[in-house]
């Protein structure tokens, strides 16, 4: 197995600011311009996004990336899931808002019968996911990471053709040029940070 030899980067230098500023800067974007991302960036923000950290190599990660027939019939089901629990008027409401995300793809992380093994390999889908998002987002393209209950529905693992005692849904990805970015701030490090001796 070749290894790659770097020196170790300075945490002053440009790379490493660029690369600081691009993790801070990323958003989750609710608002999207109806302007198609290439499926050819998606399949190089999954190349980049399957370099995750991943213990013992499992790969566990699954990525369906979903055509336009495939978002129709699951905005319809989006509906159908919001209507039986708040009404006729919310399930359009929400039917409509998710027909304008522009592109969609789905995350699941195969299943495992070893709890810790489930763990870990969950975290090493979640890692991926992160790739996916920064790689996207230094591409101009904005995401939303969600996990609501149609990512826990059986009707949508069926309608995807994905065995759900096999696989775990991680998280649906809505992707395309924003309309909107927010912005939005975190505590200092300093109080999140617990210094050991």
């Amino acid at each position: 197995m070749s290894r790659v030899s770097r020196s170790a980067p300075s945490f002053e230098s440009q790379s490493m600011r660029e690369l600081a500023e691009l993790i801070r800067s990323r958003r989750t974007i609710n608002l999207y311009l109806q302007t198609a991302v290439p499926d050819e960036l998606v399949r190089e923000a999954i190349d980049a996004a399957i370099w995750a950290p991943n213990h013992h190599v499992t790969e566990p990660w699954r990525f369906y990336l979903l055509g336009r027939e495939t978002i129709g019939r699951s905005v319809e089901l989006v509906r159908q899931i919001v209507t039986e629990h708040k009404g006729q008027k919310a399930g359009d409401f929400k039917a409509k808002s998710w027909a304008e995300k522009p592109g969609w793809l789905l995350v699941t992380c195969r299943r495992s019968e070893d709890e810790l093994t489930q763990q870990e390999d969950y975290a090493a889908c979640s890692a991926a996911v992160q790739n996916l998002l920064l790689y996207l987002w230094q591409a101009g393209v904005g995401s939303k990471w969600t996990t609501g209950p149609i990512t826990r529905d059986p009707r949508f693992f069926e309608l995807l053709g994905i065995d759900a005692d096999a696989e775990l849904v991680v998280g649906l990805i809505w992707y395309g040029y924003a309309k909107v970015t927010p912005t939005q701030k975190r505590r200092p490090a300093g109080e999140v940070l617990t210094e050991l001796p």
